[in-house]
């Protein structure tokens, strides 16, 4: 087998490090990939999806695979197919579950999946009015597209609600992805991570973990990409992953095959158990970062063939 790994962090060093277990891949390229990687692989430099395209068909690529977040957002998967190519991964629309979190919160409100309350805003005016609005504080606010992880803000007053909104919105610190945000409820709780691989129908569950987000020691300082992960969660039960697997990923990927658009490839659910029950933070698309650094060195079975059946419908 010829694999194409897309990515060029320590997700991807653990995919590439985990697939190469598998005797059966014969070779592994990784784009651009980093100096760990090249002990593993061939890296080579393409700097745009059409030259991943040619590359994977000049060279035979049975399976590709996308480590990070922004090539499934620009419809990666999308040309792929369109070539004829196998490729793991959601489409462009069915990544708008990472890519767009004003379409995911409203996908989860529509469908009566459980997540915080929240509003959604494109104007900096109309936000720093309902912060004035006698609010709960602590609150979260979110800028819409993708933003590396660095996108969520959580504030403890009017005038810091105000200094965050006017940097999305008006500085634009992460360009157009704060053209809308998103205003909630702060969620007190545990966090837990669990990943599903589907291929569009079928899935299979990942080991739990949790991942620690705020660049300090106990906790403090602004959220990161992640800091560090750790896995299985001890308080973890088979009945939690059953719950989370009835009352949020198949609904939502039910709905999505509803209206057409089938998810294929990692579906990352970021959960809180609050006092009030269990409710989703986020969706990503993809292999989360740190996570997988915790999760596939715990999976025995080859990562190849569950993904290439995946992305062949036969999971």
């Amino acid at each position: 087998m010829k694999v194409m790994l897309i990515g060029s962090g320590g997700r991807e060093h653990c995919i590439a490090w985990k697939l190469k277990q598998n005797p059966e891949v014969k070779e592994l390229y990784c784009v651009p990939g980093n100096g760990g990687m090249s002990s593993l692989g061939v890296c080579i430099t393409l700097n745009t999806i059409p030259e991943m395209v040619q590359f994977a068909k000049e060279k035979g690529i049975d399976l590709t695979l996308v480590g990070p977040e922004a090539p499934l957002a620009s419809g990666i998967v999308d040309l792929f197919k369109a070539e004829g190519l196998t490729i793991i991964g959601p489409n462009q629309k069915a990544a708008r579950l990472e890519s767009s979190k004003v379409y995911a919160k409203q996908f989860m409100k529509r469908f009566g999946i459980p997540t915080a309350q929240f509003e959604v805003f494109d104007r900096p005016e109309a936000a720093i009015a309902y912060l004035k609005a006698g609010l709960k504080f602590p609150l979260v606010i979110k800028a819409d597209g993708l933003a590396a992880g660095k996108g969520v803000f959580i504030v403890e007053d009017e005038e810091e609600g105000e200094d965050v909104i006017s940097e999305l919105m008006v500085d634009k610190i992460f360009g157009n992805a704060g053209n809308q945000i998103i205003v909630e409820e702060c969620l007190e709780g545990e966090e837990a991570t669990i990943m599903f691989l589907f291929d569009g129908k079928s899935c299979c569950i990942l080991p739990s973990s949790q991942d620690h987000k705020r660049v300090g020691d106990s906790d403090v300082g602004p959220n990161t990409g992640g800091m560090g992960a750790y896995s299985p969660l001890p308080w973890v039960a088979d009945d939690f992953v059953a719950q989370i697997t009835e009352t949020v990923a198949l609904p939502t990927v039910r709905q999505l095959e509803h209206e057409g658009t089938p998810f294929i490839g990692l579906l990352y659910c970021g959960l809180i158990v609050t006092a009030r029950g269990v409710r989703v933070i986020e969706f990503n698309a993809r292999f989360g970062d740190p996570e997988t650094q915790v999760v596939l060195p715990r999976m025995v079975s080859p990562l190849s063939e569950y993904l290439l059946a995946a992305a062949s419908g036969t999971l």
